[in-house]
């Protein structure tokens, strides 16, 4: 029998706790999408390539007109005045949470605008390994990286941070129920595919491992049925969390 002592305790619903990332190139194909994947999916990430398009905002408003809930990945780093204003503009869309990246100044300014919505803060991201920190002139260790900045992050008052299930573990023993833990980087199997995506996990892994929402991107896009891959991960959630 797997472990379950450090399985997400908050009352979140199941069919919340998949997130699939809409990264497309338009607003316009995001809809089409949406609408493939139909009540399997309600929490949807939009992120930069979005941003970019036309149509971001629109597509927020008609994703919300749909019940679905949303959270906006476009790591707001920036002086901290610039960040805590952009996130007060973006706390009255009635978005779901937000990412934010960078220095304790830029996050106390986040906190500070945030309202009722969530503010993630950025550890390391999934795509970097230890080959990358050392390029970028952390000598760290990965885990010790994200600790520390996830811990940080809570005492600043972030809602939770944006980690790999490789680290959660630690991160849900060590910080506690409290921090909101959301993980990227799931494969169905381990990852030995090259994609930009470094430090994986399986779904049931990251969720075992103390993750409350895992982000799901490619797995469900590149399946020959993504409707029926969701509902597939979705009865596997439901599993986990009777």
């Amino acid at each position: 029998m797997s472990d379950q002592s450090l399985l997400s305790q908050k009352p979140i619903a199941p069919s919340d706790r998949l997130i699939f990332a809409l990264d497309l190139p338009t607003a316009e194909e995001a809809l089409v999408w949406v609408d493939k994947l139909g009540d399997a999916v309600s929490f949807y990430k939009l992120g930069f390539q979005l941003f970019m398009a036309e149509g971001y905002w629109p597509l927020v408003e008609r994703l919300q007109q749909r019940g679905k809930k949303i959270f906006v990945d476009l790591k707001f780093f920036d002086v901290p005045e610039t960040v805590k204003n952009a996130v007060s503009n973006l706390s009255r869309r009635g978005v779901e949470c937000c990412t934010v990246h960078g220095s304790q100044s830029i996050l106390e300014g986040a906190v500070q605008a945030k309202r009722d919505m969530k503010v993630l803060a950025v550890t390391v991201l999934t795509s970097l390994d230890r080959g990358d920190l050392d390029d970028l002139g952390f000598s760290c260790d990965v885990e010790e990286l994200v600790f520390s900045r996830a811990k940080r992050a809570l005492q600043i008052g972030c809602d939770g941070v944006i980690s790999s299930g490789i680290e959660a573990a630690r991160l849900r023993k060590d910080l506690g129920e409290k921090l909101l833990i959301v993980t990227p980087g799931i494969r169905p199997v381990e990852n030995r595919i090259f994609d930009d995506q470094k430090r994986t996990m399986t779904l049931e892994q990251a969720f075992l491992s103390g993750a409350d929402h895992v982000v799901v991107g490619r797995p469900i896009r590149q399946a020959s049925d993504p409707r029926a891959k969701a509902v597939e991960m979705q009865l596997q959630i439901a599993g986990i969390f009777p």
